[in-house]
C-alpha cells in the first residue's frame, strides 16, 4: 500500500510539473508574438488572450498612452468594431434554430415595407445569402465606396461625419435604391448594411430591440458584464491612435450597431471565445456551418472566412475601428482560440495582426506533430507518390479536396493534374511520374485543403525548408 501511494504521489507531481511547463510555454509564445507585433505594428498597447483546452491565458504589453505607464488590464474597455458581427450572427443562428427564420426565406418576408428591387431576375435574396455576405447588393449602406477609393490621413473625419448623420430613415430609403449586380448566393461582398438589415429582421421576428436580444441571449448568459453597445457613460474607452500618433475618435452609429458598435474587454472576449469553442452548442455549431456548401472557404454567419487546414476548421474575424484593431480566431477541433487587440489602426495593421495570430497559433499547436523523416511523398522506381494523411482526431467530412501546389505547377491549387485521390477517410494520394519533374533540381510544394487551407510543413520533417515559407522539399 505504501508503494502504491508513493507511485500515486510521484505521478501527481510529474503531471503537475508537466502542466506548469506547458503553461509557461504558452506565455513564452505570447511574449514572443507581442514583441514581433509591437515592432511591426508600432502599437502602444497590445493585449493577447488565449483559450486552450478550457483554460484562459491573458497578457498585456506596453501602455495605452505613451509616457503614461497605463498598461491595459483584463477590464480595459476597447472598441471591438466588426467583432460585433459575430454576435449578430449568433442571434441569427438562434432565430433559425428556433424556427423564427428559415434559411431559405426571402428576406423581404421579414422586412417592413415593399422592396421589389431586392431580387435578381426573379430570384430573391434568402436569409442564408444575407448572413453569408452574398446578397448581390451593388453598394453598402451607407455607401462609402468613393471615400474608400481615395483614403488619406484625414479620411476618418469624413467616415465619422457620415456615421454621425446617417439614420434608420435614410437606411430604408437607400435600401429601395439597391440594385442586385449578381445572382444572390454567388458572390462575396463585405457589407455593413447586411448586418443592420439582419438586426431589423431580428427585431421584427422577436418583437424586441436588437440591444435587448444581445443582452438576453449572449451577454447575460456568458456574464459578459463589461460588454455592450451603449455602456455606462462613466466607463472610459481605451484611447486609440493612428500610425502618426494622432488620437482617433470612437465609432458613431445611429442605426442598430449590429455591424460594429460593440465595446468589450479582453476578459469578456475570452469568455466569448470559450463559448465559440463549445462544439456541442447547437447555436455555435450552426453559426459556423457551411451554409452554401462551398468547396473552398465559407462564412457561416458573418465570419470573415472559415477554412480547413491541418488543424481542422478555423474561423477568422477582424475588427477595425478608427484607433483600435482586433483579430479573433478559433480552432474548435483543437480547442484553441485567440484574440489580439492593438490600440493602433492603420492600413497595415490588419496584416500585422494576421501574421501575429498565425505565428502564435503555430506555436501553440506545434504539439500536434507528425513522425519525423521524409514527409509528404515516397519514391518508387518510376513515380513520386504524394501522400497526405489528415489527423484522425479531426473531422474528415470537412475536406472537399486536397491538392498539391508547388514550384512545378506555379503554386496553383486548382491545377487539375495535381488533385489528390481519397484512399480512405483520412488519407489522400497522388501518383505522378518522375518524368514530370526535372532531375537534380529542388522542387518546393505544399498540400492545400479545399483550395484554400495551405498546410504548414511539420517542424520535424527533414525535407522542410529551414526559412522562407517553410515549404516541403522534393528532390531526387
Amino acid at each position: 500500500m505504501k508503494y502504491i501511494l508513493t507511485i500515486f504521489l510521484c505521478s501527481g507531481f510529474i503531471g503537475n510539473a508537466q502542466q506548469k511547463a506547458a503553461e509557461k510555454n504558452i506565455y513564452i509564445a505570447m511574449d514572443k508574438t507581442a514583441s514581433i507585433l509591437s515592432e511591426k505594428s508600432k502599437a502602444n498597447s497590445i493585449s493577447i488572450g488565449v483559450v486552450k483546452n478550457g483554460k484562459t491565458y491573458t497578457r498585456h504589453y506596453g501602455e495605452i498612452d505613451k509616457g503614461k505607464d497605463n498598461t491595459a488590464t483584463n477590464n480595459t474597455v476597447f472598441e471591438v468594431a466588426s467583432i460585433t458581427k459575430l454576435f449578430t450572427g449568433l442571434l441569427a443562428s438562434q432565430a433559425v434554430l428556433e424556427g423564427k427564420l428559415n434559411l431559405d426565406d426571402d428576406i423581404r418576408k421579414h422586412i417592413t415595407g415593399s422592396y421589389p428591387n431586392l431580387e435578381y431576375n426573379g430570384t430573391p435574396i434568402t436569409i442564408k445569402d444575407l448572413v453569408s455576405f452574398k446578397t448581390g447588393f451593388d453598394k453598402d449602406l451607407p455607401d462609402t465606396a468613393e471615400l474608400r477609393k481615395n483614403r488619406n490621413d484625414s479620411s476618418y473625419l469624413a467616415f465619422k461625419k457620415i456615421d454621425e448623420s446617417y439614420n434608420r430613415k435614410q437606411f430604408f430609403e437607400d435600401l429601395k435604391t439597391i440594385k442586385l449586380d449578381t445572382l444572390p448566393g454567388t458572390k462575396f461582398k463585405y457589407s455593413n448594411g447586411s448586418l443592420n438589415l439582419t438586426a431589423h429582421i431580428l427585431e421584427n421576428v422577436y418583437h424586441k430591440s436588437y440591444e435587448e436580444l444581445l443582452k438576453e441571449n449572449i451577454l447575460s448568459k456568458l456574464q459578459m458584464n463589461s460588454t455592450g453597445i451603449n455602456l455606462n457613460p462613466y466607463i472610459a474607452l481605451a484611447n486609440g491612435y493612428n500610425l502618426k500618433g494622432v488620437l482617433m475618435p470612437s465609432i458613431s452609429d445611429n442605426l442598430w450597431g449590429a455591424a460594429g458598435r460593440l465595446k468589450s474587454t479582453l476578459g469578456d472576449l475570452t469568455k466569448f471565445i470559450n463559448y465559440e469553442l463549445n462544439t456541442k452548442n447547437k447555436i455555435v455549431k450552426e453559426s459556423q456551418r457551411n451554409l452554401l456548401n462551398s468547396p473552398t472557404t465559407w462564412n457561416g454567419y458573418f465570419w470573415d472566412y472559415i477554412e480547413v487546414d491541418q488543424n481542422g476548421q478555423n474561423c477568422w474575424k477582424h475588427g477595425g475601428a478608427f484607433g483600435t484593431q482586433n483579430m479573433l480566431i478559433i480552432y474548435p477541433e483543437r480547442q484553441l482560440g485567440i484574440s489580439i487587440i492593438v490600440n493602433i489602426s492603420d492600413e497595415n495593421t490588419a496584416e500585422a495582426l494576421g501574421e501575429a495570430v498565425i505565428r502564435l497559433s503555430n506555436d501553440l499547436l506545434a504539439e500536434n506533430k507528425t513522425k519525423s523523416g521524409i514527409y509528404g511523398y515516397k519514391l518508387t522506381d518510376d513515380n513520386v507518390v504524394f501522400v497526405y494523411e489528415h489527423d484522425k482526431n479531426l473531422d474528415p467530412n470537412l475536406i472537399k479536396s486536397v491538392s498539391i501546389a508547388g514550384s512545378f505547377d506555379k503554386w496553383n491549387p486548382n491545377d487539375k493534374d495535381f488533385q489528390m485521390i481519397q484512399k480512405n477517410k483520412n488519407t489522400f494520394e497522388l501518383i505522378i511520374p518522375k518524368s514530370r519533374f526535372k532531375k537534380n533540381e529542388t522542387h518546393l510544394f505544399k498540400f492545400v485543403i479545399n483550395k484554400s487551407g495551405w498546410i504548414q510543413a511539420p517542424i520535424n520533417a527533414i525535407n522542410r525548408e529551414s526559412d522562407g515559407d517553410n515549404n516541403l522539399i522534393l528532390k531526387f
